[in-house]
């Protein structure tokens, strides 16, 4: 990284473009033929996980998500940060398959996880204010589940540990799941969130929650007509903030690593 100019190192986050439209793809390397009339740019190039990897060890474009994002906010002050985000939504799906399993009901029954922090091992699955819907009706998951060791403890842990275990099974990442949930995450954002209805993506963080400004951090967020907003009014116990402020420090170590690299010379 020292002898890569700031400039350089985020066209490095990007190297390789490809351009999706009703003509079919262009491959590209040139970073102004590529945004060339783009609405949304995605960022997916990266090196994937192999078995024994930590996301956190890898400075690619798709890992540390937060961070690059953060980086790309830096180097690229023309985009406006509200229209810069990172993906959690993988995190997020996950959280409510592992519920929607432990409880035995459909997945689009459960709603209103959340994933605070990094899109790392410090991530904070959150099942406090999630609900669920069955036969009886909507419920709190922790009230339907009735095992504050499982949501305290082995949930939080196999959110956290999903990607590890595919890697192991697969020896490959959970690229086609990645891919949806990057479906789902822009889905939501273009279209918006459905009434009641909350998700997790990685944002410029404003303060909210205690959270430190000018990370980006994952929250609970509505979205309405192309803009998300970051869910406000939320109780934080002393065991979520406890969580909450392990993967901030993270990201601001994270942060610091980045900034020290970029400006090397």
């Amino acid at each position: 990284m020292s002898d890569i100019s700031p400039a350089a190192a985020v066209k490095c986050l990007a190297s390789v473009y490809c351009i999706c439209g009703s003509i079919g793809i262009l491959a590209t390397t040139d970073v102004n033929e590529a945004c060339k009339g783009v609405n949304i740019a995605v960022m997916v190039g990266g090196f994937p996980c192999k078995e024994g990897m930590e996301r956190r060890d890898i400075l690619v474009v798709a890992n540390p998500a937060n961070t690059n994002a953060l980086i790309l906010k830096e180097f690229a002050p023309s985009i406006p940060v509200k229209n810069i985000t990172c993906l959690t939504r993988l995190d997020h799906n996950r959280a409510l398959s592992h519920i929607s399993g432990r409880l035995n009901v459909d997945v689009r029954d459960v709603k209103n996880v959340i994933i605070w922090g990094n899109h790392s091992s410090t991530q904070y699955p959150d099942a406090n204010y999630a609900t669920a819907t069955t036969d009886s009706g909507e419920k709190s998951v922790r009230e339907l589940v009735a095992d504050d060791h499982w949501i305290d403890s082995e949930y939080i842990n196999s959110v956290r540990e999903r990607g590890s275990e595919i890697i192991k099974a697969r020896k490959l990442s959970s690229a086609l799941s990645a891919a949806s949930a990057a479906c789902d995450h822009v889905h939501d954002w273009i279209i918006g969130t459905a009434k009641g209805t909350w998700v997790s993506m990685g944002v410029y963080s404003d303060g909210s929650y205690g959270i430190q400004p000018d990370i980006i951090y994952s929250f609970p967020v509505t979205c309405q007509k192309g803009e998300w907003s970051i869910v406000q009014g939320l109780k934080i116990n002393e065991f979520s903030r406890e969580k909450m402020d392990t993967s901030m420090k993270e990201l601001t170590r994270e942060g610091s690593l980045a900034y020290s690299c970029l400006n090397q010379t």
